[in-house]
């Protein structure tokens, strides 16, 4: 199993959370296993929920994503 970190955004925020990935050499390889297919999940609506501190216990890091204005935007 290779680990990972994919990263989960909703609105504003976003999250890295560790998974594995597990390659069977099939078509469809590397595949998450359930347990973190629903882990990313959970995270994915607790970002929704603002519940950042269930986020933050399940994802490594949490970020707010502020956007810029470079130059002109005409």
């Amino acid at each position: 199993m290779k680990s990972a970190l994919k990263l989960v955004r909703e609105g504003n925020l976003v999250a890295e959370v560790a998974v594995g990935l597990l390659d069977d050499a099939g078509e469809w390889s590397p595949v998450l296993s359930l347990d973190d297919a629903t882990k990313l999940d959970e995270v994915r609506q607790a970002l929704r929920a603002g519940n950042l501190q269930r986020a933050t216990r399940l994802a490594e890091q949490v970020y707010r994503l502020t956007p810029i204005a470079v130059g002109d935007a005409r």
